[in-house]
């Protein structure tokens, strides 16, 4: 059975910084390309970052791109994502998912508020 455990969401002050991670099993993790998405209050899911299955290519949406840093440690099924400089509208329920699988975990919360 895929599982997809995401935490490291929080309460942060725009400008400031979290790392999320993204605890995989049942499948053989590093097989994979893996994203990060996410999907605010009201508003659909949006595509944030995607890393290749070596962890040597990586991608981003433009909104985030230059604030945002994925990476991955196959040795150890974990994704992570990097948050600095965290603005109020990046505010929203972070997932990650495999490329290609519509599954995706429980999420994690990021809010950013004053």
């Amino acid at each position: 059975e895929v599982q997809l455990v995401e935490s490291g969401g929080g309460l942060v002050q725009p400008g400031g910084s979290l790392r999320l991670s993204c605890a995989a099993s049942g499948f053989t993790f590093s097989s994979y390309a893996m994203n990060w998405v996410r999907q605010a209050p009201g508003k659909g899911l949006e595509w944030v970052s995607s890393i290749s299955r070596s962890g040597v290519s990586t991608s981003y949406a433009g909104s985030v791109k230059g604030r945002f840093t994925i990476s991955r440690d196959n040795a150890k099924n974990t994704l992570y994502l990097q948050l600095n400089s965290l603005k109020t509208e990046d505010t929203a329920m972070y997932y990650c998912k495999r490329d290609g699988a519509s599954e995706k975990g429980q999420g994690t919360q990021v809010t950013v508020s004053s």
